[in-house]
């Protein structure tokens, strides 16, 4: 089994790698908006200090940070399988859609699971996800 922490990719905030490979599976840890600066794309604060989220900045940061991370193990999004997605505000979730809709589609995207969570790691953050992805190792 191999795993890896990616250089120029933010860092993972615990003790855990940004995937895992165990064969043909490559599991991805959950992924943000996270920038390697630490800064959270979808994240707008205003000089007077108000901050303003944007589900669609950050689902897509997300979903780039993935293909980042299955580009490093040898594969792409199309080698997802499942992808569960957590949501602190299930309002957000047509704008998550949205977005989603822009890389897969029912027929050739992943299996997907979608809930809603009280909090995530960081109170900018309004999506984390987490895959798995199959590609033949080489």
């Amino acid at each position: 089994m191999k795993s890896e922490v990616i250089e120029g990719k933010a860092k993972p905030l615990g003790a855990y790698p940004h995937y895992k490979r165990a064969g043909d599976y490559i599991y991805i840890s959950g992924t943000s908006s996270r920038r390697s600066d630490n800064s959270h794309a979808g994240v707008e604060i205003a000089e007077n200090g108000d901050v303003t989220l944007d589900i669609a900045v950050q689902t897509r940061a997300v979903i780039k940070n993935i293909e980042a991370t299955l580009k490093a193990a040898g594969a792409e999004l199309s080698d997802l399988v499942e992808l569960s997605s957590y949501l602190v505000n299930m309002d957000d979730f047509k704008g998550y859609n949205d977005v989603y809709s822009e890389f897969f589609d029912s027929e050739t995207g992943p299996a997907r699971t979608t809930v809603a969570v009280r909090a995530l790691p960081h109170p900018n953050l309004l999506i984390e996800i987490k895959a798995v992805a199959m590609r033949k190792e080489e």
